[in-house]
């Protein structure tokens, strides 16, 4: 049975019917539909913690998704999912192809700088200052993109720019 008529709490549920109202009302192709229901149900899985159901539903939505914006979500979603499984190289991917289809995700810009502030992090430890130099660099990089798409977001980003002197 599909995860979209197994839902259990309200937001899901309210979520769900939302969804296939504007599926009903909103011109779509049948394989636009189907893509959507897949990318449903892998946020769904998602909110939940299931990642690898997350992900199954993730690949098929995209094999039927043409639409590089609605793309650009689901490989966002994809590198999430690669981030919290602490898979940072393969998250850093999939928010990069995310943002080659959708330059305007500012949520994928932080993470990616999130993720490359945290490699620094880590090479300090490793004692290679350096390097971590080079992380830092590049998490200023991603976050002063994230800022300039959303200024009034990223508040810690932005404070740690100006106090490292990358702003």
């Amino acid at each position: 049975m599909p995860r979209s008529r197994i839902n259990g709490n309200f937001i899901d549920k309210t979520f769900s019917i939302v969804a296939n109202i504007l599926l009903r009302i909103i011109p779509t192709t049948s394989g636009e539909k189907e893509a959507f229901t897949y990318y449903r149900d892998g946020m769904s899985a998602q909110s939940e913690g299931n990642y690898a159901e997350a992900l199954q539903n993730y690949y098929e939505a995209m094999r039927l998704e043409i639409d590089p914006y609605d793309r650009s979500y689901i490989l966002y979603n994809i590198g999430l999912i690669h981030t919290s499984n602490g898979e940072h190289t393969k998250a850093l991917e999939y928010y990069f192809w995310a943002l080659e289809r959708n330059p305007f995700l500012p949520q994928a810009f932080n993470n990616m700088a999130v993720i490359c502030h945290y490699r620094g992090e880590q090479a300090i430890r490793q004692g290679d200052s350096e390097i971590a130099e080079a992380w830092f660099d590049q998490a200023a990089e991603y976050w002063k993109q994230a800022i300039a798409l959303t200024p009034g977001n990223y508040i810690e980003a932005q404070n740690w720019l100006k106090i490292t002197g990358r702003s």
